[in-house]
C-alpha cells in the first residue's frame, strides 16, 4: 500500500558536497598577498595595543577565511580558532570553522580514525557551546 516493504530497484549513490570552483593563479596570488597584508596588520596591532581583541579577532577571521580559500585547512583552523579565542562570535569564521571540523571528522571516519572522530566531535560540541553563549549572552 505505502511501499514500505518494496525493495528499491536501484540504490542512489550518496551525494557528495560539491567542491568549490578552483581558483585561478591570479586569484591565488591575490589571496596570498591578502594573507601577508593581514599578518602585517596583526603584528602591528599586537605591538601597538595588544588589548584590541575585537579588531584582532576580525583580522584572524579574515586570515582563516583566506587560508581556507587556498585549501590550507590546518592554517585556516588555527587562525579561526585564534579569532574565537579573542572574541566569541557566530559569523562567517564560526560557520567556516564548524564546516572544517565536520570535514575533518568525516575524513577521520573514512580513515577509521576513532581518535580523530572523537577529537573533531568534541570540537564541534565546543562550537555549539559558543553559539549558545553568544545567542544567550548577547556577546
Amino acid at each position: 500500500m505505502f511501499g514500505f516493504l518494496k525493495k528499491n530497484k536501484e540504490k542512489q549513490p550518496a551525494k557528495l558536497v560539491p567542491e568549490e570552483p578552483q581558483l585561478s593563479e591570479t586569484e591565488q596570488e591575490q589571496l596570498k598577498d591578502q594573507i601577508e597584508r593581514i599578518k602585517i596588520q596583526v603584528k602591528e596591532l599586537e605591538a601597538a595595543d595588544p588589548l584590541q581583541d575585537a579588531e584582532l579577532a576580525k583580522l584572524y577571521e579574515s586570515l582563516g577565511l583566506a587560508y581556507e580559500k587556498l585549501s590550507q585547512v590546518d592554517e585556516a583552523i588555527l587562525a579561526l580558532e585564534k579569532s574565537l579565542d579573542l572574541k566569541l562570535s557566530i559569523g562567517d569564521g564560526y560557520k567556516k570553522l564548524m564546516s572544517l571540523y565536520n570535514a575533518k571528522r568525516a575524513e577521520a571516519a573514512r580513515n577509521g580514525d576513532d581518535e580523530g572522530i572523537e577529537k573533531y566531535m568534541n570540537k564541534m560540541d565546543d562550537m555549539r557551546q559558543i553559539a549558545k553563549k553568544v545567542t544567550v549572552g548577547g556577546k
